[in-house]
C-alpha cells in the first residue's frame, strides 16, 4: 500500500502492541492510517501489556473518520471481530469489511458470493458497510478499498434539505401506511437533519410509543434508498410534537 516498508507487521498475534500513525498521500486523496494493535479474544488477552494494545485500538476507533474492518479469509469471522464492529458502529463511525488474505483462499466459481453472504450475515447490523475481498500480501484489489473509504467518509458528511427529505418522507408513507395500535395511527409530520457524521434525522410525529422499530427502519430504508449513504449509519431521532411544546423521546 506504501510502496516502503514502514511499520513492523508479522502473523504472530500481539506483534503489533501499540497503535502507529502512517501518513501517505494516493490518487484517492490524503490519509492518515491508524494501524491498531491486534485485538484478540479476551480469553486469550493474559498480559497487562496487551489488555493496554485493546484500550489504545478502541481508542484509535474513537478518532477514527472511517474504521475499515480487517476479516481474515481463511480463518473466518471470529465474535471479537464482530465486537470490535459493533463498538465502531455504536460510535458512529463510518465502516467497510476488508476480507484479507484472499490470494490463500482455495476458489470455486460461488466462493466469493458465499462467503460475502457468510459476512453479511456476521454483521447484519450494519448492512450499510461495503464488503470488499482483499489481499495485502499481493495488493489485489486496494484500489476497491479506496474507493469505499472516500465513498464511506463522503456519506457519513452528506447532508440533505429538509424539502427533499420530506419530499421521500412523504413518498414512503403513501407506500407503507405507519402503524396503528388500538385505533390510534402514527402520523409523522415531517423529518429533518440535524447533524453529519453520521448523518442524524429528527422525526416529528404525534406519538413517539406508535413509531415501532420496524417502521423507523423502513424509513432508514428508504432514505437510502434515495441518498445512497453507503458506508455510513444513520442514526434516526423521533419526537413527539404537541400543540405548545416538544418533547424527545
Amino acid at each position: 500500500m506504501l510502496g516502503e516498508t514502514r511499520v513492523i507487521v508479522a502473523d504472530a498475534p500481539g506483534t503489533t502492541r501499540d497503535s502507529v500513525d502512517t501518513f501517505f498521500d494516493n490518487e484517492y486523496g490524503s490519509f492518515t492510517f491508524i494501524d491498531t494493535a491486534g485485538i484478540r479474544r479476551k480469553s486469550k488477552v493474559e498480559e497487562a501489556i496487551e489488555k493496554y494494545s485493546v484500550l489504545r485500538a478502541l481508542m484509535a476507533i474513537d478518532r477514527a473518520d472511517v474504521c475499515v474492518i480487517m476479516l481474515d479469509a481463511v480463518e473466518g469471522v471470529s465474535e471479537q471481530d464482530t465486537k470490535i464492529a459493533g463498538y465502531a458502529h455504536e460510535k458512529g463511525k463510518p465502516c467497510v469489511l476488508a476480507v484479507n488474505k484472499w490470494d490463500a483462499v482455495e476458489k470455486e466459481t460461488k466462493t466469493m458470493e458465499e462467503t460475502r453472504q457468510k459476512v453479511a450475515a456476521s454483521f447484519s447490523y450494519m448492512s450499510y458497510a461495503p464488503i470488499v475481498f482483499i489481499s495485502a500480501k499481493t495488493g489485489a484489489r486496494l484500489s476497491t478499498l479506496f474507493e469505499k473509504i472516500v465513498v464511506s467518509a463522503e456519506s457519513a458528511k452528506k447532508r440533505v434539505s429538509t424539502g427533499v427529505l420530506n419530499d421521500v418522507l412523504n413518498d414512503a408513507t403513501a407506500r407503507v401506511q405507519p402503524p396503528t395500535d388500538r385505533g390510534r395511527r402514527l402520523k409523522i409530520y415531517y423529518m429533518t437533519q440535524v447533524s453529519v457524521c453520521p448523518p442524524t434525522f429528527l422525526l416529528f410525529c404525534n406519538d413517539a410509543e406508535l413509531f415501532h422499530y420496524s417502521y423507523l427502519r423502513y424509513i432508514e430504508n428508504r432514505l437510502r434508498d434515495a441518498f445512497g449513504f453507503e458506508g455510513t449509519p444513520l442514526k434516526l431521532i423521533v419526537r413527539e410534537k404537541g400543540d405548545k411544546d416538544e418533547m424527545l423521546r
